[in-house]
């Protein structure tokens, strides 16, 4: 018998989330779960990241049911969410004992791994969050999110690894949200982190399949040692989304490793997908094949979508390489962060207002925090000229310290706001819905008692997809609209999460 690899499967969280926008209901998903239950995975990733967002903007489903739900319907699986640590599923951050409350109430509910990550590698922003969730005896995972820039080596990955184990980690994952791992790179990290940390130390690797190199790249890592990899069933695989599940299985064979999935389970998970796929056609990625200019540009395909869909907008459709060329610019101005959820929106927020008004003339008020330090420290230095505008524009200091420790205590305050909303059943899982997400919850707690939608359609009578229709949600991920005001006018923001 070969060494078993672990594997963590996609299907029920980010599969769908990186091809469906979000969409897929828990009515069209439960039926699979008893053979997802069944298979013979290491965990099942089926909460956090957008589909929070995705199930009280859209769906009108209750996103802490939705959890219960699934762990009624898998109880022999460890349930899995991605947890954006101090942000939690929000996009500011949060007072540590509401960090504390969230995670507390997603273990009593039923999640078992947290894999918690930070868009700048800034392991202040994890503490709190990893020690919420060991104090619950769950298994807490950092996360890494790779990229690639001239100040991100594998050595500095190694670090990031090192503190997360120091922290109290029970695992390390690679996360690779835009496709950039290369194989050898792969080898690399993988190897070093287990001669730096300890061969007992679990390492999972996660990639997206959107360059059409990483299923390599899970190979070399597991040669190098990886313990587990992440993957989704065929029907929801590739493009902007991940690998296929059944592949990897047909991958391993003969080569001294294994993973020990139920093969049958997985044509009947496929099966089932295919079928629900057809029935979202109208929200299908626009992406469908390879692309390797990510490799040039660093610009996942969630982003890509944002700024097309922000320059057409503006009726400035023809500045678009404009703006590709204004990104890494940017990126450079602010340090080099990550291009991942928050800082991916933000930097590519602001290249588009730098390449329609003049370098940073206007910043995002999100841009200015984090010139400022308020989503934490970035691997490099941070231009002073643009720091300086920062500070100009917002009348905010530059900080230095971990930005949560500038928060009061909110819980209070939070637990009122909640309970003042119509419909609010004034648990402590409704006050974490209204804290993160305050005007989608209102509307969403007053048509609760409709029960969920389901935007499925019948395949034969499904409306043209959105690159055929030439309108239609961001193609990617589930996008987050809100309107900025200066000089006059209004400019529209989108985000898009991870």
């Amino acid at each position: 018998m070969g060494k078993k690899i672990d594997v963590t499967e996609l299907i029920l969280r980010d599969a769908h989330q990186s091809l469906t926008a979000t969409r897929i209901s828990l009515e069209d998903m439960a039926a699979a779960c008893a053979e997802i239950d069944k298979a013979g995975y290491w965990s099942v990733e089926c909460w956090g990241g957008a589909t929070f967002d995705a199930c009280i903007r859209f769906l009108n489903e209750d996103p802490w049911e939705r959890l219960r739900n699934f762990r009624k319907l898998m109880p022999n699986s460890r349930l899995q969410m991605l947890l954006r640590g101090q942000n939690l599923l929000g996009y500011r951050h949060y007072e540590d004992t509401v960090v504390d409350r969230f995670v507390e109430k997603a273990a009593e509910n039923g999640i078992d791994v947290f894999r918690i990550f930070d868009a700048l590698n800034d392991i202040r922003n994890l503490q709190r969050a990893v020690t919420a969730v060991r104090r619950t005896g769950k298994h807490a995972q950092g996360a890494i999110c790779y990229t690639i820039s001239p100040l991100h080596t594998i050595d500095g990955f190694v670090e990031v690894a090192r503190k997360l184990v120091d922290l109290g980690c029970d695992s390390i994952c690679i996360k690779d949200m835009a496709a950039l791992l290369k194989p050898q790179p792969a080898y690399d990290l993988v190897k070093a982190i287990k001669a730096e940390c300890g061969k007992s130390v679990r390492v999972q690797v996660h990639v997206h399949a959107t360059t059409g190199v990483t299923m390599v790249s899970l190979m070399k890592a597991i040669e190098a040692g990886a313990d587990g990899v992440d993957t989704a069933v065929s029907a929801l695989s590739l493009g902007p989304g991940h690998n296929p599940t059944e592949s990897l299985v047909e991958m391993l064979d003969g080569t001294g490793y294994e993973t020990s999935l139920d093969r049958k389970r997985l044509l009947k998970i496929k099966r089932h997908f295919n079928n629900v796929r057809a029935r979202y056609k109208e929200f299908l990625s626009n992406i469908t094949g390879v692309d390797t200019e990510i490799f040039q540009s660093q610009i996942p395909g969630g982003m890509l979508s944002n700024m097309e869909n922000q320059l057409k907008q503006q009726k400035a459709a023809d500045k678009m390489d404009a703006v590709l060329a204004e990104v890494p610019k940017v990126r450079e101005d602010a340090g080099y962060p990550p291009l991942v959820t928050p800082t991916s929106q933000i930097v590519g927020t602001q290249a588009v207002f730098n390449v329609l008004m003049g370098r940073y003339k206007v910043m995002t008020g999100e841009f200015a925090d984090l010139m400022l330090g308020y989503y934490g420290e970035t691997i490099g230095p941070r231009k002073k000229e643009v720091i300086d505008q920062a500070v100009k524009q917002t009348g905010k200091p530059l900080i230095t310290c971990r930005p949560a420790d500038l928060l009061k205590p909110e819980w209070q305050e939070l637990r009122e706001a909640a309970l003042a909303l119509p419909g609010c059943n004034g648990s402590d899982e409704d006050v974490l819905t209204a804290a993160m997400f305050p005007h989608v919850a209102s509307k969403f707690f007053s048509t609760r008692a409709e029960g969920p939608k389901n935007l499925g359609t019948d395949p034969e009578q499904a409306a043209p997809p959105a690159q055929e229709a030439g309108k239609g949600p961001s193609p990617v991920r589930t996008p987050i609209t809100y309107d900025v005001r200066f000089g006059g006018n209004t400019h529209r923001i989108t985000i898009t999460p991870a």
